[in-house]
This record gives structure tokens, sequence and C-alpha cells, in this order.
């Protein structure tokens, strides 16, 4: 073998450092090969046992019969699946002289399907332990890491020559021999921070520093380290991505990588590299909502745009306890799979093992599948057209949130999310490396969800956002650091809010309230029988650069919860202002200096929720582009495609919506539909209940009435 290991340069580390585009520049844009073909994807991951005891002819015909146009198979990395010819490449011990990635390959291909090969590297046998102790993972205290969960094997380092001299040879032995359309490995980018020689010396040599040992984002070495583990990852994509192209130019190296704000690689250079992804968001574990998958599409398509991504959903239970052979119940497969499809993802789903256990899942998958294909035109779609858009950070849940990026960034986002959803607002995310009016100039309003650290640039480019006509929602911290999580004197945003920082962030606060002022003012809508309302946990102490008359909302500072006796407000009424309201330009300005976001995540206030809500209608001053009125809890979203519009309803109505998963699918009743569209309506219909509304269309709108909703629903209007 020819093996070598590429140095990351001095010039690179710091371009990645910097949050630029790294060093090689970005990938060509996809050309009409195979990438935006397939919409229903399968996987097929195999276990060591598989070969020689699965039924190679049941899959494909499952494939056939779900109507899957695009297969994901197990093929090598930790166990290869076909006849390797490299040293170390540990053939399944049940394969024999049998060749099962080939045999599977070569049925897909007798179906026209699209074929990518999945790799893992992330760990390795004995046999490669002893020869090469260099490939594996050491920890802090300068042990090689035993795999945690099988420990006859060993983790590898994703950052030296395993994944850089012997994978790169893996990937080109499955290219030279099967010329797949791709290569998708798992688990490729290391499983926690590595000490192991070629770390320390490969840091050591673009930063100048000794491997940090702690966690603090302001740590010099930490913030070095966190850029160099960018670059040598995106080095080895394009390391891994050309050596394919080189054997077969019409394939691409894929990296199961990607996600929001506390996803460790840069999604804008993700969205640059990639010509096709996927989110692999299996299913809810803990206290999630049904639309965290949806959630996911947002995230990833804010910065690949129209290139296709595919939701990777498990048939299983994804808890922490890895009950990898398990079945998920039929309602909470169908809700998962709805709400990703009505974000635009295209699903993907996985099943572990060859060998069925539980055969409950086959006819879900297969029901949902037939009916995506019979629905396919309507749903290959062009362009969101929402007209809000909420921002997300991966600097801010860095440099920051840091440790604690999921309680001061994340679940600012969680809350701020709900509530939108709750109040049926088509949105889109909008990364913050990508503010430009290429990216933004689409939506009316912008929200900002205690997005703290921003550059100056990005302010600038949020002041002439502002400027063109746009409108800003912020809350809490938002723009007081710089993009390095440093804390400025004053927010950076400091004219647009209106107020500047007065040097102090109080909370925990119990017992405080929010005084209800001018009942008229649209932010109260559906507030006027209160006087007042719970406040929030944290607040940032500001002062206003400018008169605010009449503020809609004012603070009533905490007082006593105990004894009993004591309950009462020692000060009933300020002029302290807790939403700063401005217009400027064509543009409106709305801020909150308390964590109404965060608090709402937690505690779930009705009038929280009605209040971001309001928030963002008052600051887009427009209708929306789809209106729904009816009983429960509905995620809306809205699409164009070629020749139609599609309006996605998603019911999430459930007792089991914000802990699942779902029992049973609970039917919502009427829902009243009302819809912008650009010209006249040829047909409209309702894709799955099959059924043709009655339609009234007047001054550019159609308006209809949807029957009941059981899980989805699609209004497709052919224009």
């Amino acid at each position: 073998m020819s093996l070598n290991l590429l140095h990351p340069s001095r010039r690179s580390f710091l371009q990645a450092a910097g949050g630029a585009a790294f060093a090689s520049g970005q990938a060509a844009a996809a050309d009409p090969g195979w990438f935006d073909r397939p919409m229903r994807w399968a996987q097929l991951t195999l276990v060591e046992d598989d070969p020689g005891k699965f039924d190679r002819r049941f899959w494909l015909d499952y494939f056939r019969r779900t109507h899957s146009d695009a297969a994901c198979l197990s093929a090598g990395g930790c166990v290869a699946y076909y006849p390797t010819e490299i040293p170390l490449h540990h053939r399944s011990a049940w394969m024999g002289s049998g060749d099962p990635f080939g045999e599977l390959l070569a049925g897909c291909r007798q179906m026209n399907m699209v074929v990518i090969a999945r790799t893992d590297p992330h760990a390795v046998h004995q046999d490669a332990y002893d020869a090469h102790p260099d490939w594996i993972a050491v920890d802090a205290e300068g042990k090689r890491r035993r795999h945690w969960a099988a420990p006859e094997l060993w983790v590898t380092c994703a950052l030296g020559p395993y994944n850089f001299e012997f994978m790169t040879e893996v990937h080109r032995e499955i290219m030279s021999r099967y010329r797949v359309d791709g290569i998708f490995s798992n688990r490729w980018a290391g499983s926690g921070m590595c000490y192991c020689e070629h770390c320390r010396r490969n840091f050591k040599a673009a930063a100048g520093m000794e491997l940090p040992r702690g966690a603090d984002p302001q740590d010099p070495a930490r913030r070095a380290y966190l850029g160099w583990h960018q670059q040598r990852l995106f080095e080895l994509w394009r390391l891994w991505d050309s050596e394919i192209r080189k054997i077969n130019p019409g394939a691409r190296y894929i990296a199961n990588a990607g996600g929001g704000a506390l996803s460790p690689l840069d999604m804008k250079t993700i969205g640059e590299l990639s010509d096709i992804l996927f989110a692999d968001r299996q299913a809810r574990r803990g206290v999630a909502a049904p639309w965290s998958n949806g959630k996911n599409g947002k995230e990833y398509r804010a910065t690949l745009g129209r290139k296709p991504v595919g939701g990777i959903f498990s048939v299983g239970v994804e808890e922490p306890y890895r009950w990898k052979d398990s079945v998920q119940s039929e309602a909470e497969i169908r809700i998962w799979v709805a709400d990703g499809v009505a974000n635009g993802l295209r699903p993907w789903f996985t099943k572990f093992s060859g060998t069925l256990h539980d055969h409950r899942w086959l006819k879900v998958v297969e029901d949902i599948y037939t009916r995506l294909h019979r629905d396919e035109r309507y749903l290959r779609n062009e362009a969101p057209l929402a007209r809000v858009a909420m921002v997300y950070s991966q600097q801010t849940a860095q440099f920051y949130g840091g440790a604690r990026a999921a309680e001061k960034v994340e679940h600012h986002t969680l809350g701020f999310y709900h509530a939108l959803v709750e109040a049926r607002i088509p949105f889109e995310m909008v990364h913050d490396r990508l503010l430009d009016p290429a990216h933004v100039d689409q939506f009316k309003a912008l929200i900002l969800p205690n997005i703290a650290a921003l550059s100056t640039g990005q302010c600038r480019q949020l002041r002439e956002y502002v400027q063109r006509g746009g409108s800003l929602v912020a809350t809490f911290e938002t723009s007081l650091y710089d993009e390095w999580g440093v804390r400025r004197r004053n927010f950076g945003l400091s004219d647009l809010f209106g107020v500047w920082f007065k040097g102090r962030i109080e909370g925990p606060m119990q017992n405080s309230y929010l005084r209800l002022e001018d009942k008229s003012h649209p932010l109260l809508r559906g507030l006027e029988d209160a006087g007042r309302i719970i406040n929030g946990v944290s607040c940032v102490d500001v002062g206003a650069l400018e008169k605010f008359p009449n503020p809609p909302l004012t603070l009533i500072p905490s007082y006593p919860d105990l004894p009993m006796e004591e309950v009462y407000p020692r000060v009933p009424k300020t002029d302290i202002p807790e939403v700063y309201l401005r217009e400027t330009g064509r543009g409106r300005v709305v801020y909150f200096p308390w964590d109404i976001d965060r608090t709402f995540w937690e505690v779930l206030s009705v009038d929280h929720g009605k209040l971001m809500a309001n928030a963002v209608d008052w600051a887009a001053q427009e209708e929306r582009p789809v209106t729904v009125t009816g009983p429960g809890v509905l995620d809306v979203t809205i699409w164009r495609q070629k020749d139609s519009m599609t309006v996605h309803l998603v019911n999430l109505t459930n007792p089991m919506m914000m802990k699942g998963p779902f029992r049973e699918l609970i039917p919502v009743g009427e829902q009243k539909v009302r819809v912008r569209t650009p010209g006249k309506a040829r047909r409209v219909q309702l894709l799955v209940s099959g059924q043709s509304p009655k339609v009234e269309e007047s001054g550019g709108y159609v308006q209809l009435t949807v029957p009941s909703i059981l899980d989805h629903e699609v209004v497709a209007i052919d224009l």
C-alpha cells in the first residue's frame, strides 16, 4: 500500500481557527448526476454474523415493495462484508468465500437504485492494535482506549494515520471494485478528544501549543484546538472525496456530519463541501418534541440550500440504553417521518441487522413509502415560502455556551421554535455565517434567540438587513459578546435595540412579574383580560438610548414568595420596559431583555408563547403566507414546486407530544386554511385523504377546509 499522511499547514490551521472557509476552497456545485434523483432511502446495516444467515432476497424484495430508489449498504471499516485484500481490514468471520455487500449491490442495481457503501472506522480488532498501536485513541491519562461497549475492540484516532492512510485505502478498494455512487461513513470523526502521539505532534506543529486539558473555550489552547480539530476533519473529508472521485468522478464521499448549533463541525463549510447530505437524528429520546425531526431539516437546509438532504429515521428505540433490535410504535414512526417530510427531508429508514426479531415495523414503513411514492411530484420542493426565519449560531454555542451550550444556547432556540409551531407560523432557519442578502432577504423577519456571540461584521449585516426593510426579534444577551465569546462593553446591536448594557445580568429571579400596560398594542393580543403575567428567570439590566413612550410591558420586581403572609409586591408598578419596540426605516425591531424563550422551554407558559408569536407578527408587518385555524397543535410548512404549491399540516396533538413515544394517533377536527398564491389555482387536492375540497379564491388567496387530520395532510395546489 502507498500511504501518505497529510500534515496540516499553519496557514490552513489559522483559516480554520478564524472561522473562514477552509484551505482547499468550496466544492464544485452538484453536477446533474444522481444526487437529486432519490426520494426514498433504505439502509441495511449488517452485523458481523449476518453473512450466511440473513435473507438477501427478502431485503431486496422489501426495497422493491417500498419503492426505495436508493440504498446504503454495509461495506467495510470495522468489519468488511466483501472479500477485501487489505491487510488488517477485518473480514466478517461468518462471510466465508461469499460477498454479501456485492450481492446486495447487484440486486439493487437491477432495480436501478442508487447505492452508497457504508463504512465505520471508529474501532479495530486486536490484530490491528498489535500491528499499529499508534492507530489507537489515547485518553488524557495516556492510556489507549478500549471500546466502551465491546472491550475486545479498540477505539481508533480519527485524526491520524488510521483514517488518513488505512481507511483511504479501504475507500479506494471499495470504489475500484464496485464503483458505487458514494461512500458514507458513520462515526468517522472520532469518539472524544485524543492525546495520541500524532494528535500531540500535529497540533503542536499547527498551533505551537500542547493539547488542552480542559474545555474552557476562553483558554487559548482550547480555542486553537477547536479550529485545528475542524480543519483536520475537513482535510480528511476532502482527501477521501478526492480519492473516490479519481476512480469514479460521479461518486462522492458523504460524511455523517452536521446539525444545529451544537454540531462541532461548521455547517457553512459542510454546506459548501456537500452535494448531498443526511440528517442523522433517528428518533426521539428523553424529553423531545416530535418536531425535532423537522428542526434538523431546517438546520441542514440553512447551509445546503436546494441540495438534497435525507432524514435518517430508526424503526427502533433511540434512548441511551441502545436497544438496537427494538421496534417503535407505529404512531411514533409515522409522526416522526411526517414532520421530516413536511420540512423537506427525504426519508431514509435504517435497520440494524439483517435478521428480523420483530416484524411490526415493516408494513408501517411500506405504507408510508408507498404514499410518498404516489405523491412524489408534490414533494420535489424548489423553495420554502416562509417569510420568517430563526438564526442559529455554532460560534455562540462553542465560545459563549461552552460546556453549558445546551442550557445557555439551545434551550432558547427550542423555546422559540416551539412557540412558532404552536402559533402555526411557517418559518425557516438561517446560519449566522450566512447573513448576506442572498440568504436572508427572502424573509421579512429574523429571530435571534439569545444569539449572544456575533462579530462586528455579522452585526453590520443585520443592521444592513434592517435598512433594506427587514425586521428583527431578539432576546436576552444577543450581540453582547463578540464571535469568540468575549463580553463587549455594550451590545453589538445597541443602536438597533435602542438600549445600552448597564453591566449586570440579574437572575435567577424569583416571583417576578410583567405588568401589561397598553392592552391595545398588537404585542398583547390574546392577553387583553390579564393585568400581569409571569416574568422570566434571567434579565439583562439595560438603559434606554431614546424615549420608549407607553411600553406595553413593564417590570414588577421580585418579592418574597414565603412566608405566605409576605407574598405581596413591594413595588407594584415601575416605568422599566421589559420589551423595546422600534420602527427604523421600513423595518421593525423587538428586543426582550430577558430569557423569554428559555423560560418558555422550561415552563411552557401560554402567555410567553403568545408574546413571542405576537412579536413575530408585529415585526413581519404582513399577513402570513398561510393561515390555519382550528383545534390542536399543528406544524405548518409551505413550499413551492415547479408547477405547484403545497401546505403540509402535521398533527402533533397528542398527550405524548413532549415525551414520546406516541401510543396512538389522535385526529384533530376541521381546519380552515388560507393560502396566498401567485396566480389562479388550477386544482386543489388533499393528498393524504384523497379529497378535493371546496375552494374559494379572492384577492390572491385560496381558502378551503380540511375536514380532519390524523397524522399528516398535504394541501396540493396546482398552478
